[in-house]
């Protein structure tokens, strides 16, 4: 069959081989913190059906993980709402940042490519790719990494959902997801303006710890973005 040769000859081709080795290196990272946020879904009260169907459509875990509490205190509408905006808001940055890359591709291609861009997918990619221009190889390096990065976060965060009640709560896989979230944000603090963006999500949400419905997360994270704005915007007059 067609598409199998086609399957085929990606595998084999360089780009995408590439791509999958590098995204594999956190797939540990990765796996840990798909099984908790399975897990999380269903102990906070999603049946089945709607916890597999946010693993797919929603394919994000901060933001999944964010919410789920909020929906298991039955948090007003616009606060989940509200709260899954501003956990994403990052990926603004990464959209303007992709646009250079791949804004010549049609508009399906381009929704496609921010349905599976994960983080992780942003930060190898500009490592590998740091000219923001098309380039030969790049959507097949993408996609490499999609490959390992998407599949990864499915089959283990369907194993959460499956096996939620099985998973004794001893083995403290929350502390594990945690630990996988540190990993993975540790790797994109890759400047000085991102160390002190961090620092003020972390003393913020700690300062407003006690806020109801988990609002010291958005807190956290509206802070981070005004000290972040205004660094960068400090930086850039320096540099005028």
């Amino acid at each position: 069959m067609q598409w199998i040769e086609k399957l085929r000859s990606l595998a084999a081709d360089p780009d995408v081989r590439q791509g999958a080795r590098d995204m594999a290196s956190p797939s540990l990272g990765l796996a840990a913190w798909g099984l908790v946020t399975g897990v999380a879904m269903v102990k906070s009260g999603l049946p089945l059906h709607l916890a597999f169907g946010m693993s797919l459509l929603v394919f994000a875990g901060s933001a999944q993980l964010t919410a789920l509490p909020l929906i298991a205190h039955n948090a007003p509408l616009w606060v989940l709402l509200a709260t899954a905006f501003c956990v994403n808001l990052r990926f603004i940055i990464f959209s303007a940042q992709w646009r250079q890359y791949i804004g010549h591709l049609p508009r399906w291609r381009r929704l496609l490519h921010g349905y599976v861009a994960a983080d992780l997918n942003f930060v190898y990619f500009v490592k590998r790719y740091p000219d923001p221009a098309p380039q030969p190889g790049q959507e097949r390096y993408f996609w490499g990494g999609v490959a390992v990065n998407w599949t990864t976060w499915q089959v283990c965060s369907f194993t959460g959902i499956l096996l939620a009640d099985r998973i004794p709560t001893e083995w403290g896989l929350d502390f594990a997801g945690v630990l996988a979230l540190l990993g993975l944000s540790y790797a994109l603090l890759t400047e000085r303006l991102l160390w002190w963006v961090a620092v003020t999500a972390a003393a913020v949400s700690i300062a407003t710890y006690n806020l109801p419905l988990k609002l010291n997360i958005l807190c956290a994270i509206l802070a981070a973005g005004a000290v972040g704005w205004w660094l960068d915007s400090r930086r850039t007059r320096g540099q005028a």
